[in-house]
């Protein structure tokens, strides 16, 4: 726990963390041990997340107990905020993908028949009740009304899961849930009031050029810092064509900025490889032009890996 904890202080160092709640923090990993069966899932993430009021914000909720719901556009960091806070809390980490077809026995469990018995299968939501972990609860506005119903009172004040048949299950004491949602995709809801009611909602902001610099560096930190700039910049000009309605946000891809980058480390052109990781995730014509103009100012054509690697 030592050295885990020297890396998670560190890196709270780095984003300037208020010393009150780094404090806190301290006391909760002493105070919630991870039992030897979940330890896998405390695992420290590819990328971390950068913002510091964000992360402050995050962190003040989840320790007085309450629940997080992050909502806002595409690659806004909300999935690398929700395993950067399951990192810095140290516990084991559940990821549950809602879809339109999500109900009940997905998320809590459902029976099955093992050694001439009826049991109780468990699911994510039932383990992390279980082992004190955080559950991620992906897309939450991509779930029926009535699926996510079933979490009510285990996202309140109530803090259990009462499972026809079974006893009912108490949450452990470090258990918390961050749902994440965006705007506008095919096959998403509004959340009822009943729902939102249970978490604090953060608002995610737009990735800036220190963010963007941050996560790149992250991956390449051997990597030419002014190549590292016109990429933050590409993406940084591609959100902007976003947020005026020029493009969709198809081709506003962080994770396949990082992969076209990594591309360049075998030897592909960085305009083949943005090709591939960017442009290209535009399938509409008049889109992908516009996306091509965009690059074309950031990314000469004439570079190669040299130009990134040195």
């Amino acid at each position: 726990m030592r050295n885990h904890w020297t890396e998670i202080e560190k890196y709270l160092g780095d984003q300037k963390i208020a010393q009150e709640l780094i404090g806190e923090l301290r006391d909760f990993h002493m105070r919630y041990e991870v039992e030897e069966q979940v330890k896998e899932r405390v695992e420290k993430p590819d990328i971390l997340f950068y913002g510091k009021k964000i992360l402050e914000m995050s962190i003040a909720a989840l320790l007085q107990g309450d629940n997080l719901l992050l909502s806002g556009a595409k690659a806004t960091g909300k999935n690398v905020l929700c395993e950067t806070l399951a990192w810095i809390f140290g516990r084991p980490e559940y990821d549950i993908s809602f879809h339109v077809n999500t109900d009940s026995a997905d998320l809590i469990g459902t029976d099955t028949f093992i050694n001439n018995e009826v049991r109780l299968r468990k699911g994510p939501i039932y383990q992390c009740a279980e082992f004190g972990g955080f559950g991620i609860l992906d897309e939450i506005n991509m779930a029926k009304n009535d699926a996510v119903s079933v979490l009510h009172a285990t996202l309140d004040h109530r803090r259990r899961i009462d499972i026809p048949g079974y006893n009912r299950i108490l949450l452990h004491p470090a258990t918390r849930f961050i749902g994440t949602m965006n705007y506008g995709y095919a096959g998403t809801r509004d959340l009822n009031e009943a729902l939102v009611s249970r978490f604090m909602v953060i608002d995610m902001p737009e990735m800036d050029e220190d963010s963007v610099l941050f996560v790149l560096r992250q991956h390449f930190p051997d990597g030419e810092k002014s190549a590292l700039k016109a990429f933050a910049g590409l993406f940084l000009d591609l959100q902007i064509k976003a947020y005026h309605g020029e493009i969709s946000t198809k081709s506003l891809d962080l994770r396949g900025l990082v992969s076209a980058v990594k591309a360049t480390r075998s030897g592909l052109s960085p305009i083949d490889a943005i090709q591939m990781g960017i442009i290209n995730k535009s399938f509409d014509v008049f889109e992908k032009e516009i996306v091509e103009d965009v690059v074309s100012t950031r990314i000469p054509s004439s570079w190669t890996g040299k130009d990134i690697w040195g």
